[in-house]
């Protein structure tokens, strides 16, 4: 299937996926103008009134950039939407995405038909992040353009399925555009993403450690000093399993090794969790190749010449 036009804007087949807390319209921004899709969380916004004003800003400034580049212009942009029913702000903050005719939003936690008809009606695509092929399918019967298949390893709400047997299982019967998060930090990774059968790369934690990024020198840093030994899977933050650093773990006064299971139910992703849970850190397994913490564009620069190093190694042209 051929991708949608938005998507053929995107020089690196990158997403940079949007961080709770840490991305923000400068971050967004920086990640557009390298050459990948950058994101944030309309939730970020707060108070909700200040997601017009970040929305202006992202459309104006890449708006900017393309008129003084045209021959090299931004790639788009996407907000995240979360569709559960905890989200009290999903009416209002659709209402900032239609008003600025948002090109793509990645929705999470549950799939909407009405969300979905929303975006296509001011000409945008959803992307629906899913953990397993079961959610795959009613993401797309539901009206989903595309697929997020989060894997084992991935940094925030993550999923236990190896990359192989989910992108296996969902391009047995999916043709639409797909993206594959889990554990990814180098072009390598991006190249074997595609190789798998994916159409993009789901980058988030190696962003955190950015100049740009919206997260205390203390998150930035640790995430430079640890692998995929210091990453615990929990569902004690918000109600939903992901992953999250030891150390911020430890520095919160509890043993990462026999954290509570919390109750589901209770899924928390607004102000409480919010401030309940700000010191600890959630990150996914690939940040073992983050050494350094450096703009943006020099974040994507290497991502760009160690994918293009590993199609030469491969003999792709």
């Amino acid at each position: 299937m051929t991708l949608p036009a938005v998507l053929k804007r995107v020089p690196l087949p990158i997403i940079a996926s949007p961080m709770f807390i840490i991305s923000t319209p400068q971050l967004v921004i920086e990640q557009c103008k390298a050459g990948v899709v950058g994101s944030m969380p309309a939730l970020n916004a707060r108070p909700a009134s200040q997601l017009d004003d970040w929305l202006a800003e992202i459309t104006e400034t890449l708006a900017a950039h393309d008129r003084a580049h045209p021959d090299s212009p931004a790639a788009p942009f996407a907000i995240n939407q979360i569709v559960h029913k905890s989200n009290d702000r999903l009416e209002h903050d659709m209402a900032m995405c239609a008003k600025y005719k948002v090109p793509i939003v990645i929705t999470s936690l549950g799939a909407r038909e009405d969300v979905n008809q929303a975006v296509h009606g001011w000409g945008g695509i959803v992307m629906h992040d899913i953990i397993n092929n079961k959610f795959a399918r009613k993401a797309v019967e539901k009206g989903a353009d595309g697929l997020i298949a989060v894997a084992a390893g991935a940094g925030g709400h993550a999923g236990v399925k190896s990359p192989f047997a989910l992108i296996q299982e969902i391009r047995q019967w999916f043709h639409g555009p797909l993206a594959l998060s889990g554990a990814m930090a180098t072009g390598d990774a991006v190249l074997a993403a595609l190789a798998m059968g994916a159409d993009f790369a789901y980058i988030g934690s190696a962003f955190i450690a950015t100049e740009e990024a919206r997260a205390v020198q203390g998150y930035k840093q640790m995430i430079v000093d640890s692998s995929s030994d210091d990453i615990v899977y929990s569902n004690l933050f918000t109600g939903v399993h992901g992953n999250y650093l030891r150390g911020s773990i430890v520095n919160a006064g509890m043993d990462p090794d026999q954290l509570p299971e919390s109750d589901p139910s209770k899924m928390d992703f607004g102000g409480d969790a919010k401030r309940a849970w700000k010191d600890i850190w959630g990150c996914g397994q690939g940040i073992g190749a983050v050494k350094d913490i450096v703009p943006t564009r020099e974040l994507v620069a290497r991502l760009r010449r160690e994918y293009l190093a590993a199609r030469e190694r491969l003999n792709l042209r």
